[in-house]
């Protein structure tokens, strides 16, 4: 099984930008015993046989009680223990064992954002009014922690828990009972997975707290944006400067701290806290964690095992789509149960002038307010001051002890992107570390802007940083002059998907169409935590103060956007399935940008966006309320799926606790009542079934409408549903037919379903193929 990460770019962890930087443990003596939904409804019954099992491989309860670290006893049924490996291959032959997965670590990956959405009070009949605010919901965060003093986690006005509650205020180092209040109403920890690992988590050093306290930030910053109370005046140096509030502000919060700064998150730990969160009573489940490519498969992976378990509650549960973009088949947290999320932009800029000597200016985005600008510096191109021992290549891109730190001192450095060096991270640092006075440095075309505050720091696009660099090789003594940083909204197109945000198809399920959605995750001011590492080196001058609030991009800020949202959607459609909200979200997504442009993608080349960028499309909350239609799913349907992907019946048997008996059939993958329709291998025709559920008027006629994929026609039958009070749901079928006779590409299309007030509609996804592509000729 792929290790776990948090999904945030931002500068949490600076060499990192846009991967997960892996930690490679040693061999695992951690095990996690998995044993499905649980036989007894007395815990302790479930407790007494996980010892039971350990005592009758290790010799004797004592040991047993040693080796235990985690009895998973709520939501479904296992334990955490230290194993050896053959001990837990005996194990896994034991009877009512699904799986025993080792343990794995991986290291961790709004003040305009909602108005953007526009998800803000004086919409009327919107989603924020009429969800309440979220009163009455309570959303689960499993990430870092959190900082409870921060103003967004105020509790005037909220009300006490609603008697479903059953979590804790656990205490811990600089953390006790009254840390929690009637706006973080439950915090709990888990370090045993961790620790089990790496050895006891030293915290003298004052880096991290062994407890719910956040010591790094990213914790802080997605449950503000997913929850946070109204904050005003807020900014970061004084750019993005407004109101800061959550999606569900009079939302409840929990807090599950799962991962550490210090070196990642245990899932034996994740495990415990998705068992904890269902037996409190959480409404919606934050995760901005998951697996990188290659993705392990749903018995292996516990967000897919912990998340199975809390839909199966009516829990919903919300993942990052992954922030390995702008590449194909990256996309993770796959499981369809799960609302997968991807990152777009908003429309606030950070624009800064250039200056060159010659009176010219260009144009680029930062987000350095310092001192040092409106004085010009001298500038020089990297591969120009190569190192001796540096080849040109890293030079120019500014790579790690690339640089000749002689030529380079005091001065300006341009430096351009590359396929080996792409991280603006790795050149700040190294034009910082031979102290030179500035940096420009060119870049594909993203509207993402990295934080540095030691020196200016501006980044432009190819275009800009060409033209620079003629200035540079046509001029006696090149110099630039940087300007103070602007906050701009409204001056560029957005939503576009961002250049990091993780594609599908799924390379696990690709009849499954990831991500499901779209959320703002590109530069999000929100909460953070004042004890995070500072943001440059300690020898820098210019130390930033202890931050509140940081701008911060990855898909670990969409993913809290959506799960304030659904939140909201919880509070108005209480009875509704976590499909159904999903559906919601996805059937009334928007395709167009603020221009009713086509929503584009940044990458290389900029595109426009399709159902592999955004699943469905940018979330429009306001219209997710009415939906006129969705397409539901139950915990048979995924059992069904899990069927069809080849697993073990008797295995899922145990999972569910329900006998299942596994009528394979790669049709039900295509069948599967999603709201979309994907179809990896259409050899010539292939007819799928669909079923909708009317939750719009009593008596509604809906016509289907098709914009079919390039090169495959497409029918619906019938054309014309009806609904009325006896007739709530109905089944129609889709039939495909390939045009093509030879190997296709992926094509997209849409189907609607259109009653002359709602318009439902899913992504139509065909790639066709032929039977006898390997027929010589």
């Amino acid at each position: 099984m792929a290790p776990l990460c948090i999904l945030g770019i931002g500068l949490l962890f600076l060499s990192l930008q846009q991967s997960c930087f892996l930690v490679a443990p040693a061999p695992s003596k951690v095990h996690i015993v998995y044993m499905g939904d649980r036989r007894h409804s007395e815990q302790q019954l479930v407790d007494d046989s996980h010892h039971e099992i350990l005592s009758q491989v290790l010799g004797s309860k004592k040991a047993a009680e040693g080796s235990i670290l985690y009895s998973y006893k709520h939501g479904f049924s296992g334990f955490a223990a230290v194993l050896s490996q053959s001990q837990a291959k005996l194990i896994a032959d034991f009877p009512g064992v699904v799986h025993v997965i080792p343990n794995k670590i991986l290291s961790l990956q709004t003040t305009r954002s909602w108005d953007f959405l526009q998800v803000k009070p004086h919409v009327k009949n919107g989603v924020l009014s009429k969800g309440k605010s979220g009163i009455g919901t309570v959303i689960g965060i499993m990430d870092t922690g959190t900082w409870p003093e921060s103003d967004s986690f105020r509790d005037e006005g909220m009300g006490k828990p609603s008697p479903h509650w059953k979590g804790i205020c656990q205490e811990g180092e600089n953390f006790n009972d009254s840390h929690c209040n009637r706006k973080i109403i439950g915090a709990r920890w888990y370090v045993k997975g961790y620790e089990a690992e790496f050895g006891k988590l030293n915290t003298s050093d004052g880096v991290e707290y062994l407890s719910p306290r956040d010591a790094s930030g990213h914790g802080t910053h997605t449950s503000s944006t997913a929850a946070g109370t109204l904050i005003e005046n807020v900014s970061f140096m004084g750019l993005a400067k407004g109101l800061a509030r959550g999606g569900a502000p009079s939302a409840w919060l929990a807090i599950y701290k799962v991962c550490w700064s210090t070196g990642g998150c245990s899932s034996a730990d994740i495990l415990a806290a998705f068992d904890d969160a269902i037996f409190d009573g959480v409404d919606v489940i934050s995760a901005s964690l998951g697996s990188t490519p290659p993705l392990s498969t749903y018995v292996d992976d516990v967000i897919a095992i912990g998340s199975f378990h809390a839909v199966a509650k009516g829990i919903s549960v919300v993942c990052s789509a992954g922030n390995s973009g702008p590449y194909p088949q990256t996309v993770i947290n796959t499981a369809p149960w799960i609302i997968t999320v991807a990152a777009s932009t908003i429309d606030r800029a950070f624009p800064s002038i250039i200056t060159m000597g010659n009176n010219q200016t260009l144009l680029g985005q930062s987000l350095y307010t310092g001192t040092d600008v409106s004085k010009f510096y001298p500038i020089v191109f990297g591969e120009d001051i190569a190192a001796f021992d540096a080849d040109e290549t890293s030079a120019r891109s500014c790579g790690s002890g690339s640089i000749n730190a002689t030529l380079a001192k005091g001065k300006a450095v341009l430096c351009f992107q590359s396929r080996t060096q792409r991280s603006a991270t790795v050149a700040i640092r190294t034009v910082m570390e031979i102290q030179g006075t500035g940096l420009i440095f060119a870049q594909f075309p993203t509207k993402e802007v990295a934080l540095f505050w030691s020196i200016p720091f501006v980044q432009v696009d190819f275009s800009v940083g060409t033209s620079l660099l003629t200035y540079i090789g046509t001029t006696r003594d090149p110099i630039v002059k940087f300007s103070m940083t602007k906050t701009a909204l409204g001056r560029q197109i957005s939503p576009e998907v961002a250049f990091f945000s993780s594609r599908g198809p799924s390379s696990l399920s690709p009849s499954v169409l990831k991500p499901d959605i779209a959320a703002p995750g590109v530069n999000i001011l929100a909460s953070w935590s004042p004890a995070s590492a500072p943001l440059q080196p300690d020898e820098s001058p210019n130390q930033l103060p202890p931050l509140k609030f940081k701008l911060e991009s990855g898909t670990s800020m969409a993913c809290p956007h959506i799960s304030g949202i659904v939140a909201l959607l919880k509070a108005i459609h209480p009875t509704w399935s976590p499909a159904a909200i999903k559906s919601a979200l996805v059937t009334t997504a928007s395709l167009k940008d603020e221009y009713d442009q086509d929503v584009g993608a940044e990458g290389a080349p900029h595109k426009q966006a399709d159902p592999f960028d955004y699943g469905g499309g940018h979330v429009d909350a306001n219209k997710a309320i009415d939906p006129g239609l969705i397409y539901d799913l139950g915990i048979s349907d995924y059992v069904q799926f899990l069927c069809s992907m080849d697993y073990n019946g008797s295995a899922i048997s145990s999972v569910t606790r329900a006998p299942t008996s596994c009528h394979k059939s790669t049709k039900f993958l295509v069948n599967m009542n999603l709201p979309s329709i994907t179809i990896p291998e259409l050899k010539q025709f292939l007819k799928v079934s669909r079923t909708v559920t009317n939750v719009g008027p009593v008596e509604s006629i809906y016509t289907a409408r098709v914009q079919a994929p390039v090169g495959v026609s497409v029918r619906v039958d019938p054309p014309i549903l009806s609904f009325n009070a006896r007739r709530k749901k109905l089944k129609f079928k889709v039939s495909f037919s390939s045009q093509l006779r030879v190997q296709g590409r992926y094509s997209f299309g849409y189907l609607f379903l259109e009653d002359g007030f709602h318009v439902v509609r899913i992504p139509l996804i065909v790639r066709p193929v032929i039977d006898d592509y390997y027929t010589e000729t």
